[in-house]
């Protein structure tokens, strides 16, 4: 009998998983759970920029995805699982205690966000994060060199500083920090103690500030210059990373029981869910694969040769086998791009609120001005957008900058609002390959994937016409989720490499955007005007 593997995948929204065939990669099974609490909005405040998410939604997220699997598994394939992977959005630090447990999940912090997870677009450690910035420039060791040259309030330490300075309570029972794709492998596999919890090599390196090259995560000293707060946490977690080719460790009897899985299972360990979804598209040398949701994140990989000892200012870091191991992963993206969209249809729709049949007419109203959108005309004096309505990721990350329209007058028609945007969102997305390639990272091709990818041919096309380069569609619509499964796969040895995984469990092409020559001029044009644009807004 064939190996079955089980890839999960905690995205912002919902927790997915498939079920496949170790050998061939064939998909025999998918489920996704959708966060109960999170649907409810509890625990968040959108007017702050807070997002949290209760450790409980993931808990019982996991267990329905794998109970869905399993009930659509034979008997047989069931024997046969042999691996557990997983992946999930980044940086999503918690607070624990001693034992490593997550704050919320003890009774006296079960509705204190702050002892919850941050969720990755959670914006409330600004603060923290210009004093890292402004620290690490004048220390001996610029800990943020690998992450771009700047640190964002997006990340592990500056939330958790957050989190100490403005909760008295939640301090003094908080003993250590961890990512949420660390702690979902150490819970599975009992491996919880903070000073021995297997941590992610890739959620260390482009959230962390850890490297090997100054000898992990930044020096107790650095931690207690920036905060006595600190001072305590910096060495209860072990400075020792592991990529994502490697064991976490088995399932424990209780999980393999509460999940109905076999006994023994090898989990892998975790893994941020954009550079899952890379290895699951099929990523490769000089290939930008695009993860495109409510976000984007842009994943490259190359050659540390190819870098030649050069660190890349103005993206989310640089990591030695963060992606793929032996290979350098890059990191870049943009904090809002489906949200962007998102907004707008809200805006549009925001007087439907009550009727009983909402969300029927949000999807006609997306729809129409979809069709309306792409029958305009391409003109060089069009309406001009900005894509930064939830801050700036990449080039060098601002969350301060804010997004804004030029050119709007009486005759502006929802449509060409709604195709600004796009346009708006594409051309954030070529200041991204332009500031890679400028920095000397050859991209040869570029990888779509994710919901946008495979529903919205209208964008992927501007897309390709804005970028100017041909984008393929992954067919693997759970390219997150497929590429923990083979890393998980590889980890139990089965596959001597991940690419060795890819070459066996890939899926292939979909389709292929490639640019339309007609507007190439044109959109030579916007774009000029859209860096105008930029550099008005952040002055």
């Amino acid at each position: 009998m064939e190996k079955i593997v089980i890839g999960i995948d905690y995205g912002t929204d919902s927790c997915r998983g498939i079920a496949v065939n170790c050998s061939t990669g064939r998909e025999l099974a998918s489920f996704t759970s959708f966060y109960s609490r999170w649907k409810e909005g509890l625990y968040c405040d959108a007017s702050s920029n807070r997002y949290r998410q209760h450790p409980k939604d993931y808990i019982e997220s996991l267990e329905e995805v794998i109970h869905g699997l399993i009930e659509n598994l034979t008997p047989g394939e069931i024997e046969n699982i042999t691996a557990l992977g997983i992946d999930t959005t980044g940086s999503t630090p918690c607070l624990t205690d001693s034992n490593g447990i997550p704050l919320a999940l003890l009774p006296e912090f079960e509705d204190d966000p702050d002892a919850m997870f941050v969720l990755w677009k959670d914006h409330t450690a600004i603060r923290e994060a210009e004093e890292i910035n402004n620290l690490a420039g004048k220390w001996k060791i610029n800990y943020t060199s690998r992450s771009g040259g700047a640190y964002s309030p997006e990340w592990f330490w500056s939330k958790a500083l957050h989190l100490l300075r403005t909760n008295e309570k939640v301090r003094s029972k908080a003993y250590s920090i961890i990512e949420h794709c660390d702690w979902i492998p150490a819970l599975l596999t009992g491996n919880l103690k903070p000073e021995e919890v297997k941590r992610s090599r890739c959620a260390a390196g482009h959230k962390g500030m850890w490297a090997a090259e100054w000898g992990g995560y930044p020096s107790k000293e650095f931690l207690t210059a920036l905060d006595p707060l600190l001072n305590a946490f910096a060495g209860r977690f072990s400075d020792d990373t592991y990529t994502n080719d490697q064991l976490c460790g088995r399932i424990t009897e209780v999980w393999s029981e509460r999940l109905r899985l076999p006994p023994g299972v090898h989990v892998s360990v975790g893994i941020i869910d954009a550079h899952a979804g890379a290895i699951g598209a099929g990523i490769g040398v000089n290939t930008m694969v695009k993860i495109i949701g409510t976000s984007t994140c842009d994943i490259v990989v190359t050659s540390t040769e190819n870098l030649d000892g050069k660190n890349i200012k103005g993206i989310s870091g640089q990591v030695d086998g963060s992606v793929i191991p032996g290979l350098t992963g890059l990191e870049a993206g943009q904090s809002a791009f489906g949200d962007v969209y998102a907004w707008f249809k809200d805006i549009l729709s925001w007087t439907i609120e009550s009727l009983p049949e909402k969300e029927s007419v949000e999807k006609m109203i997306l729809s129409r001005i979809t069709e309306e959108a792409s029958r305009l005309e391409i003109r060089e004096t069009d309406l001009i957008a900005n894509d930064w309505f939830n801050g700036r990721r990449s080039p060098f990350n601002n969350p301060s900058v804010q997004g804004g329209f030029a050119g709007l007058t009486l005759g502006t028609t929802p449509a060409q609002i709604f195709k600004s945007l796009v346009e708006a969102t594409a051309f954030g997305s070529r200041a991204i390959l332009e500031h890679l390639e400028n920095e000397g990272v050859t991209i040869n091709e570029v990888i779509g994937v994710g919901g946008i990818s495979l529903k919205a041919s209208y964008v992927m096309q501007t897309l390709s016409d804005v970028m100017g380069i041909p984008i393929k569609v992954a067919t693997a619509q759970q390219a997150g989720a497929l590429g923990a499964a083979m890393c998980a796969v590889t980890a139990t040895g089965l596959f001597e490499s991940v690419e060795k995984a890819q070459s066996a469990m890939g899926q292939g092409v979909l389709t292929e955007y490639n640019p339309r020559k007609e507007y190439r001029e044109t959109y030579e044009k916007l774009y000029f005007r859209y860096k105008e644009f930029c550099s008005f807004l952040e002055e």
